[in-house]
């Protein structure tokens, strides 16, 4: 399949901002299922970007400048070749051990009810690794119902199992925390869908869960839509949690107010 993306996000401030930092993860690599045709990625402001790579291979493009700037436009534009691979990832740039993704952040400590979460899922699924996660998988599938308005940017995964709602980055914090309690690393990632229904406007990025298992490698795990990451899925950014994969993150000086408005397609390259 081949996907075509098309994003562009708009900072417009009250005032002039005297200076502008943001780290952009906006750019996939190329691993098996995953091919990158061409991507790119522009600003309409007078800016520098640079691009690198952070400690767990994401390719990072800094932007920065220190113009009086009212409003800056990023547009990314590319277009990936997938594949189905069962929701394996192999041949991806790794650079760090499985057992890094272990680690608990302050978005996915549990507390006591997502440590009585583990624990019932560990009843259900017996000692494999690989039959927990797609049990944690139906679990959260079934009784997290997807809602925008019910949860902050990267609310906690124990504020958002509270709910029993939330968004893409909700889910995935509650999968983390729970199959991280469970023993296996895990990791989020942050990426684009092409929707089943056709739509191809959508109002933000997607996200998901990998999952170590041994024997396989790095498995992916999609709660919102209940599935194993497949040919409809462009993976861009890893980490910990959100903060880590976040598209943009950054820091201004001056500008006052913010506003930010988000234009988002992403639709199949026949459809051009």
């Amino acid at each position: 399949m081949r996907i075509r993306v098309h994003y562009a996000t708009t900072y417009a401030y009250r005032s002039a901002a005297r200076s502008i930092l943001q780290h952009l993860r906006l750019t996939p690599r190329s691993h098996d299922g995953q091919h990158v045709v061409s991507w790119r990625i522009d600003a309409d402001a007078d800016v520098r970007l640079r691009q690198g790579e952070d400690a767990f291979g994401n390719i990072v493009h800094t932007l920065s400048t220190d113009r009086a700037t009212t409003a800056i436009t990023l547009t990314v534009a590319g277009e990936v070749r997938t594949a189905d691979t069962g929701g394996m990832v192999s041949r991806a740039t790794e650079r760090l051990p499985p057992g890094v993704f272990l680690r608990e952040t302050p978005l996915t400590r549990a507390d006591e009810p997502l440590r009585e979460l583990a624990a019932a899922v560990a009843a259900e699924a017996g000692g494999g690794t690989l039959t927990r996660m797609h049990v944690l998988l139906g679990r959260l599938h079934q009784s997290i119902a997807f809602d925008p308005a019910a949860t902050h940017v990267a609310a906690s995964a124990a504020e958002a199992y509270a709910l029993r709602r939330g968004v893409c980055q909700d889910l995935t914090h509650i999968f983390l925390s729970v199959a991280r309690r469970l023993g296996a690393p895990a990791r989020y990632v942050s990426g684009h869908l092409l929707r089943e229904d056709g739509c191809v406007d959508q109002e933000a990025s997607h996200a998901w869960a990998e999952a170590f298992v041994d024997g396989l490698g790095w498995v992916g795990f999609d709660p919102v839509n209940g599935v194993c990451p497949a040919e409809r899925h462009i993976r861009v950014a890893v980490g910990l949690d959100y903060l880590d994969a976040a598209p943009v993150r950054g820091a201004r000086h001056g500008g006052g107010e913010e506003t930010m408005e988000v234009r988002l397609r992403v639709m199949e390259a026949r459809q051009q």
